[in-house]
């Protein structure tokens, strides 16, 4: 039997809702049919409407400060007064196994891997290329060998093979203390495979980190599911969601693997509002009135799906305008661009 349903019985892992599973090899083939044919997708802009800034690292002092930093895609620099995490970092040029055009990076990392300052955790929620770098792999485990690694499970022995020394493996729902940090893996709709022959042998999930009075949730790379307002019940509450956004389209392919922007609105305001009985309604007075901070992420770095590069941003506003979303806690940051929240009555 398995340990629980995300766990398949033949071994692996699986998405327990019902209609969750990735589109199969046919569906594939459809989707690269319909994009030279009856569905040919809309022109994107030039790579130079997306600004970079410089981050601004280095300014959280007091405990009760906390800072995001947005590298690009789902990679992002936070830093908790004792603590600094790192989601997905990946600083490659391509995301994918070997150098492909059209996966080719749209906007540099706006800092060097070897200019980061020390990094204590890294959060890694799937083995997919533009998640899992191998190259930025390596570089930070020979750069910072002392960094915790959070990954989920069965990803601690590539991670090993790429040089990483300090690694732990999380199951849904486990926490566990690393250093001054909680961190807790949660659910997540995807898959995983960096090949043919290994779909769904190793685990994804999103992460929660709790250090002191402040708490972030990263979600990974996710469809909407079920279990938003169970994380933030169990988990929360959370001062930053950073929740992805961005490769959505075709929805008939994608809505089982990736959010669109009026998914994860509501996503953001059902793990706000904890309240499974009453999602929505709950969702979107969390939306209206809460104080958590919205960090839109997987959008702008890599042409993946077929929706225009500078879509996901707008239709995030549209979408967090029509819920009676606070402007001011929608974070859509420039790469590189660096926001704080500071600690209650600095």
């Amino acid at each position: 039997m398995p340990e629980s349903p995300h766990h398949a019985p033949a071994g692996g892992f699986r998405n327990p809702w019902s209609g969750a599973e990735p589109k199969g090899l046919a569906n594939l083939l459809r989707w690269f049919a319909e994009r030279h044919t009856t569905r040919r997708p809309p022109p994107d802009p030039d790579p130079s409407v997306f600004p970079v800034m410089s981050p601004r690292l280095g300014q959280v002092r007091a405990a009760g400060d906390v800072a995001v930093t947005w590298i690009g895609h789902s990679t992002a620099l936070l830093e908790f007064g004792s603590c600094t995490v790192l989601t997905d970092p990946i600083w490659g040029e391509y995301a994918s196994p070997i150098p492909t055009g059209r996966l080719r990076r749209w906007v540099p990392a706006p800092i060097p891997v070897n200019a980061l300052p020390r990094v204590d955790l890294v959060l890694l929620s799937h083995n997919h290329y533009d998640h899992l770098d191998a190259r930025t792999v390596r570089a930070l485990a020979e750069q910072q060998p002392r960094i915790e690694w959070c990954v989920p499970l069965g990803l601690a022995a590539l991670l090993r093979r790429l040089g990483v020394s300090r690694v732990t493996e999380f199951d849904w729902w486990d926490v566990h203390p690393i250093g001054t940090a909680s961190v807790a893996a949660t659910p997540a709709q995807h898959f995983s495979a960096r090949g043919v022959h290994d779909r769904n042998r190793t685990l994804w999930c999103g992460f929660t980190v709790r250090v002191g009075s402040r708490a972030a949730y990263f979600a990974g790379d996710t469809a909407y599911h079920p279990e938003f307002a169970e994380i933030g019940r169990r988990l929360g509450p959370f001062d930053l969601q950073l929740l992805p956004v961005g490769a959505y389209e075709p929805r008939w392919f994608m809505r089982v693997v990736h959010m669109n922007p009026e998914e994860a609105v509501r996503a953001f305001g059902e793990v706000a509002g904890g309240s499974a009985g009453a999602a929505e309604g709950a969702g979107r007075a969390a939306v209206e009135g809460g104080g958590s901070v919205l960090v839109p992420i997987h959008w702008g770095t890599f042409k993946l799906t077929d929706e225009p590069m500078d879509e996901p941003p707008r239709r995030t506003r549209e979408s967090w305008s029509a819920a009676g979303g606070d402007p001011a806690r929608l974070w859509l940051l420039a790469h590189g661009e660096t926001r704080q929240l500071q600690a209650p009555g600095a």
